[in-house]
């Protein structure tokens, strides 16, 4: 069953305590080599900002860089944030990309904090497409904390603790020219397919068209964590694929994947939906080394948590020294709870439910560990368990 479930990686350039920046992003290309050799699909890279544990700033430079030292594997955005970047700016960075590396890449799009409400301006010819899907919800109901088959369905973490912290609005304000205003983001994304179609009309009937850019062989996706449904309806609606993120709210996956499924409409890019859902995930040869490397993954999820951007990331013995409160435990406990540790069996066989219960198509690795071969290690050991299955 596994050998048709493709596996992903999902890469944010961690900054281990002790190290650097430009430490990291050797080690994530070396680990896209990696990645490469061992059978993986696609090697996509998150976008944070001020953030002193990640190294991610930029996708679409790491993206470059990555693409040059590559020479299969599809790469990808995981997810270049809309709420601070034009739709122009968008297709030309990733079109100079494909230029060079045609047919590898993944465009996958995301919101970023304070966006305003969707709603499309434009839909035009590559808009949604087709009839309302037929497509059945991907779950049913969650007993006791649990899917039917066992996968783990927290209580949904609220994020406005993140959403109104300091932090993140001198980020946005960092990020934004001093006046702008982002646009709608389902907008938005028309606008991004409009000109990478070559089908792009101002309001006033002028043309634009991209070089490079128009007509590039990019795969366009959409991210989405949340149950409120915009990025779920905005992949649906336009016939688009779609990445559901279980290790960043994972009390919200199956609404998200089902509202997707719901909002479904053919287009010409898919005749039927198609899903991809994240996982964070440790794998060591036994159990115990597993939980030993993943020690420092609760106090770097509460770091990011508490609004204080992500720290770098501790030594299991830096991480037994900090002090946790009731308070902390609550805050990470979401996340600590889902994150498949363990050995190569044990991780698969989760990996398993996680794919049944959302009818993932595809499945997106995330490992995050203190030195960088035991993080390479981890998924060479998973990568040879799931071609096994």
């Amino acid at each position: 069953m596994s050998v048709d479930v493709p596996l992903g990686v999902l890469d944010l350039v961690p900054v281990s305590s002790g190290s650097t920046a430009p430490q990291a992003l050797r080690n994530s290309i070396d680990l896209a080599r990696a990645a490469e050799r061992l059978g993986y699909a696609r090697y996509w890279y998150a976008e944070h900002h001020l953030n002193p544990g990640v190294a991610g700033t930029s996708p679409a430079v790491v993206l470059a860089l990555t693409a040059a030292a590559t020479s299969t594997i599809r790469l990808g955005s995981g997810a270049v944030l809309l709420g601070h970047r034009t739709a122009l700016s968008t297709v030309e960075e990733f079109g100079l990309i494909d230029a060079l590396h045609p047919g590898r890449l993944d465009l996958g799009l995301g919101r970023s904090g304070g966006r305003p409400p969707g709603g499309s301006r434009r839909t035009g010819e590559d808009g949604p497409s087709g009839g309302p899907s037929s497509a059945p919800p991907a779950h049913s109901p969650v007993v006791d904390g649990r899917a039917p088959n066992g996968l783990l369905i927290p209580p949904r973490f609220s994020f406005e603790r993140l959403i109104g912290s300091p932090r993140i609005a001198l980020q946005r304000e960092l990020l934004m020219l001093p006046g702008a205003t982002s646009q709608e983001y389902a907008a938005q994304i028309d606008d991004i397919l409009a000109l990478l179609a070559g089908t792009y009309r101002s309001p006033e009937g002028v043309e634009a068209h991209v070089v490079p850019g128009e007509g590039a062989n990019l795969e366009v996706w959409i991210l989405g964590s949340s149950s409120g449904g915009e990025s779920a309806e905005a992949a649906g609606g336009r016939g688009l694929r779609f990445a559901a993120n279980y290790h960043v709210s994972p009390g919200t996956v199956l609404e998200a994947v089902a509202g997707y499924r719901a909002s479904f409409q053919p287009s010409k890019i898919l005749d039927a939906p198609y899903v991809s859902v994240s996982a964070d995930v440790v794998v060591a040869e036994d159990d115990r080394r597993a939980r030993e490397l993943a020690t420092g993954y609760a106090p770097w999820v509460r770091s990011i948590r508490k609004a204080e951007g992500a720290i770098a990331f501790p030594t299991p013995e830096e991480a037994g020294t900090l002090d946790w409160t009731e308070e902390d435990r609550a805050l990470v406990r979401d996340r600590v709870d889902t994150q498949f540790v363990g050995s190569p069996g044990s991780v698969a066989d989760r990996l398993e439910q996680l794919r049944e219960a959302t009818g993932a198509d595809e499945l997106l690795i995330t490992t995050i560990t203190h030195d960088h071969r035991d993080r390479v290690r981890s998924y060479e050991l998973l990568a040879q368990e799931w071609r096994r299955r």
